[in-house]
């Protein structure tokens, strides 16, 4: 995947009929960047107390149908390729394999746990990723944060400057195919975010992320996610 040939194909079959910024190699300007930042720690800060009653709920529901602990830990690869332990709601049995995408699995429901498959369905499991917007680890929006082993996605990233930015709870990819895009689409979009970053671009990102998470689109239920097993 390189070339702006490459690049002009692919955008037509991602984005038919509309003009997007090819990707570049480019890091935004400190303005904006603090901006960002500030942006992050004020919504993070501002959903978990909003949100306080949904985490809650999603806590016990882990809990009360499932032993073991309320949270997963992953280690994700970060912002310049370092590594970041990733929180989500464990949605998951215990003695499943961390760090196995979800294709491996001949049967993913015998490892769902029966809280898991809706707080997936529904981005639920993803919540306590606010606390690693914090803690500075991750952005609202930006490359989705993907498992270690995984480190093809990272390798096709890095010639789009698309591991020079924090990872987000949600990004370009995802309302732009979601699951449904494969490692090679998923890095040229990145790249795309990378190369048009704005705050009127994340804005963008999010409310777009809004309507794919209630309208369900782009979601394979058998694709492979990220996460305990399994993306965003």
């Amino acid at each position: 995947m390189a070339g702006e040939g490459g690049w002009g194909a692919m955008a037509a079959r991602l984005h038919p009929g509309v003009e997007v910024r090819p990707p570049l190699s480019r890091i935004p300007n400190r303005g904006y960047a603090h901006a960002k930042r500030a942006l992050d720690v004020a919504s993070a800060a501002l959903a978990l107390v909003a949100l306080s009653p949904v985490l809650l709920a999603c806590a016990v529901a882990v809990k009360a149908t499932s032993p073991g602990p309320v949270l997963f830990r992953q280690e994700r690869w970060g912002r310049g390729r370092t590594r970041f332990e990733c929180w989500k709601f464990r949605t998951m049995v215990v003695g499943t394999p961390p760090d196995m995408p979800a294709a491996s699995f001949g049967d993913k429901a015998a490892f769902m746990t029966p809280a898991g498959d809706f707080l997936r369905r529904w981005s639920l499991d993803e919540l306590p990723q606010l606390a690693n917007i914090l803690k500075g680890d991750m952005s609202v929006v930006g490359p989705r944060p993907v498992i270690v082993r995984e480190g093809r996605l990272i390798d096709l990233r890095e010639p789009l400057n698309a591991t020079a930015v924090r990872p987000g709870l949600t990004g370009w990819a995802q309302v732009n195919g979601r699951n449904l895009v494969d490692d090679a689409e998923k890095a040229f979009l990145d790249g795309e975010y990378v190369a048009n970053m704005s705050l009127a671009f994340d804005a963008r990102v999010f409310f777009r992320t809004i309507a794919t998470v209630l309208s369900r689109r782009g979601v394979d239920r058998d694709a492979r996610r990220d996460g305990d097993g399994v993306p965003f």
